[in-house]
């Protein structure tokens, strides 16, 4: 049997070119690789512990699916659900809280984080948010997670868990190892001192920008004071940014190509690096308005992938029962 791999995607709005070299560009690679078993799922409620709007929330699950597809996964490949539609993930998320310490969660950096960025809303979905990570990664005995350095925390959690539970009612859970890949930390456009968010759309190149777009998001973009191209990432935040989304997309040194652009203005590279992007996901474009026309399809995905998760996680929630004394 090959290992198992667990990930998913929050339906919170596109995708921007952070998400993609963070997750989706690594999860093809990955399912494509043959090595494993992949799971990736649409992480409907994690999305709903921060503030929506009820009538979005299908449009925005389709549209993450629609952009699943048109980056590269397969369903032939891999499983691709929905994480609502397997009610395991609720149900061992409850079961692991009886054994979470309070201290375990109070400790999250995201949390802290995201409470404080939403401070009417500090909601007790926000707090557990770490627990319900965990259950969806035990539920399937993965054996790896891909993350970046921001989810280590949690995953850690989750092996924390694992063990616990193991030790007191029997060998039960795989306990999970991080996948860390060499993906860029894509920063703001606007502020390069800051993570490439949603909420800050002209800092953010969305996977469907036009290449209208695309071009005057990065003419605008922050770079630094001084007209010398050299990867210096402290002293020059703007332009490391810049460096890095073209190495990324290209398989460079960002410091090959500070060498390549030595001499040349700061628009020439941005000139380049806007083709670059432009041709990156010309065909990303052109697939996702295909898919996002036919939104029937896009269910039928959901629901087949939900039925085949739906069988593995139900055997893993009946042998919790059974360690814990829950069955009849």
């Amino acid at each position: 049997m090959k290992p198992v791999l667990v990930s998913g995607i929050q339906p919170s709005g596109k995708l921007h070119i952070g998400n993609y070299l963070g997750m989706l560009k690594n999860s093809v690679d990955l399912q494509n690789s043959g090595k494993y078993d992949c799971y990736f799922f649409v992480v409907d409620l994690h999305s709903i512990t921060e503030p929506f709007d009820p009538k979005e929330k299908r449009g925005q699950i389709l549209e993450v699916t629609a952009e699943y597809l048109a980056g590269g996964i397969d369903p032939e490949k891999a499983v691709l659900f929905l994480q609502s539609h397997v009610p395991a993930h609720s149900e061992l998320a409850w079961l692991l809280n009886t054994i979470t310490p309070m201290g375990e969660l109070e400790r999250m950096t995201q949390f802290k984080d995201k409470s404080s960025r939403q401070q009417e809303n500090i909601n007790v979905g926000l707090f557990d948010y770490p627990v319900l990570m965990a259950a969806d990664i035990l539920l399937y005995d993965a054996a790896v997670v891909p993350v970046g350095d921001d989810q280590l925390q949690h995953l850690e959690l989750a092996r924390t868990l694992a063990r616990k539970f193991n030790a007191r009612f029997g060998k039960t859970f795989v306990e999970p190892k991080a996948l860390l890949t060499k993906t860029p930390r894509v920063m703001s456009l606007k502020d390069p001192l800051k993570k490439m968010s949603k909420s800050q759309p002209e800092g953010c190149l969305f996977l469907d920008d036009t290449p209208e777009e695309i071009g005057r998001k990065i003419a605008r973009a922050v770079t630094d004071s001084g007209s010398e191209i050299a990867y210096e990432p402290k002293k020059k935040p703007g332009l490391t940014n810049l460096l890095e989304i073209y190495a990324a997309l290209t398989h460079m040194e960002s410091q090959t190509i500070a060498k390549e652009f030595a001499g040349q203005s700061y628009s020439a590279l941005k000139k380049r690096l806007t083709e670059i992007v432009v041709d990156h996901f010309t065909e990303f474009r052109a697939q996702k308005k295909a898919l996002s026309a036919k939104p029937d399809t896009l269910v039928r995905i959901l629901e087949k992938g939900s039925e085949r998760a739906a069988k593995i996680a139900e055997k893993k929630i009946v042998e919790v029962k059974e360690k814990m004394g829950l069955t009849l």
